[in-house]
């Protein structure tokens, strides 16, 4: 008797304005990306934050070179296959690109997970580098609600201003619709507290998101719904 197919967790999305337009596939478990994937995303094969092997595929090109590094590593230690490309009105700022890009994301996420039912629901995760040590907490709760706090000093991480990190995290979890609370608990180099919080992140997300033999179909919730 045969195993019951798994469903993929994938979704392909577009987020077009008058500020950013964006293109992004994800795939939560690795792997190919989703069939409807806009052609041009397949077409990002190099830069610094693209990366292929048998088990995921990534791909990020926002325009600023620190959100690429962090959606890289937040992809890369949360076991995605990811692609994602944004055109924005850097000309003024990287606010609408930063915050465009993390709703995205969160939004595809979302679509990407649909119902959890058979999920662990929640994940944590320490993740060090260097002197910098991050903990993250995640619960897919559908009740979005996001507490950071990295103690970031400097002004800028090369074209990312730092106000802006926890402002993307928090963007992600609204758009997601999941419960995070990520600190950074030590750490002296910003690039260090700032890296190491989305490395936990990601493995938080990736504990959260993961199957539970024998609890398929299951709503992991006392009240027997996730939904509002």
């Amino acid at each position: 008797m045969g195993s019951k197919a798994v469903a993929a967790r994938w979704a392909a999305f577009a987020r077009d304005t008058n500020e950013t337009k964006i293109q992004l596939a994800i795939n939560l478990d690795g792997g190919e990306l989703p069939p409807d994937t806009d052609p041009k995303l397949l077409e990002i094969t190099e830069g610094h934050a693209s990366q292929s092997s048998s088990s995921q595929r990534i791909a990020v090109n926002t325009g600023i070179g620190f959100l690429d590094h962090m959606l890289h590593a937040l992809a890369k230690h949360a076991g995605w296959s990811m692609a994602l490309n944004c055109q924005g009105d850097l000309h003024i700022d990287d606010h609408h690109t930063a915050e465009d890009c993390c709703i995205a994301l969160g939004t595809a996420f979302a679509k990407a997970l649909g119902t959890p039912a058979g999920l662990a629901r929640f994940g944590y995760a320490y993740a060090p580098l260097d002197e910098a040590l991050s903990r993250a907490v995640v619960d897919l709760s559908n009740r979005p609600y996001c507490v950071t706090d990295l103690g970031l000093k400097r002004e800028w991480l090369g074209k990312l201003s730092t106000e802006m990190i926890p402002h993307c995290l928090e963007s992600f979890a609204l758009a997601a619709r999941v419960t995070m609370h990520v600190d950074c608990i030590r750490g002296s180099n910003d690039h260090h507290r700032a890296e190491s919080a989305f490395k936990a992140l990601a493995v938080a997300i990736k504990m959260a998101t993961s199957r539970v033999a024998g609890k398929e179909g299951e709503v992991p919730s006392t009240k027997g719904t996730l939904s509002t």
